[in-house]
């Protein structure tokens, strides 16, 4: 839990993730709610469920992203110290 938590948290993740959501948010937004935007009536109710609309992608991104670099450090074997150093 905690690799996944520090993979996740990643300057590169997070940057990846935001501009998913952001695009794929936006475009959600508009398919499922442009009706009630263009009338005037944009509720609370319906913030939060465009909020959660922009969650998906964001947690999608993220998800797909760890379980890669994940995936990525199984396959690479780790590199062992041979114990000299240049001096």
């Amino acid at each position: 839990m905690k690799e996944t938590l520090h993979l996740a948290f990643r300057p590169s993740v997070v940057r990846r993730a935001f501009k998913y959501a952001f695009v794929v948010g936006l475009l959600l937004i508009t398919i499922n709610h442009s009706d009630a935007i263009l009338h005037g009536q944009v509720t609370g109710t319906r913030l939060f469920k465009m909020a959660l609309t922009v969650m998906v992608p964001y947690i999608v991104s993220t998800l797909s992203s760890v379980g890669a670099l994940r995936d990525r450090n199984e396959e690479s074997p780790p590199v062992k110290d041979s114990g000299s150093s240049i001096r």
